[in-house]
């Protein structure tokens, strides 16, 4: 995405869905987003990282994490970083499984974009896979994502 006005914004209705910046997010509560949201998409390059390495990683200025709530209860997350190019990348984003489903992956990737946007980006990206959620392609899409590059590899999974 190039400029806001790309934004096609879909938001849920209800106050009771909140989405916060964690700018002190303990090591653990990191993991359990980090393993819950990706268990079903093959999560793992992060899965080796100690705590020391996920409190260094947080405590880098060009990335920020944000926590989507629902009636109190973690419903997901995303994870910003600002790039040297000067685009923000959306790094990681998602929904805990039992949220899925509920129309909030799209408010979720709303206000992602716009949280990109508001920090002065001059492109919005993202990565995806056809590990992904059968749904995340279409979001991505409605949402004004335009395909940049495609590749193609192979990777074997372990169960």
């Amino acid at each position: 995405m190039r400029d806001p006005s790309e934004l096609q914004g879909a938001l849920s209705e209800g106050a009771h869905i909140r989405i916060e910046r964690m700018p002190e997010c303990p090591a653990s509560f990191f993991r359990y987003l980090y393993v819950e949201v990706g268990r079903n998409y093959h999560w793992i390059d992060r899965l080796p990282w100690t705590d020391e390495d996920i409190v260094a990683h947080l405590s880098q200025p060009e990335n920020s994490l944000w926590l989507m709530t629902a009636a109190g209860a973690t419903a997901g997350y995303f994870e910003l970083r600002r790039c040297e190019d000067g685009s923000v990348e959306i790094a990681y984003f998602g929904l805990l499984p039992e949220f899925i489903g509920r129309a909030m992956g799209k408010h979720l990737l709303t206000r992602a974009v716009e949280q990109a946007w508001a920090e002065g980006a001059n492109r919005v990206w993202l990565h995806t896979c056809t590990l992904d959620d059968k749904a995340a392609m279409p979001n991505y899409l409605k949402r004004g994502f335009r395909p940049f590059k495609t590749e193609t590899y192979s990777v074997e999974l372990s169960e």
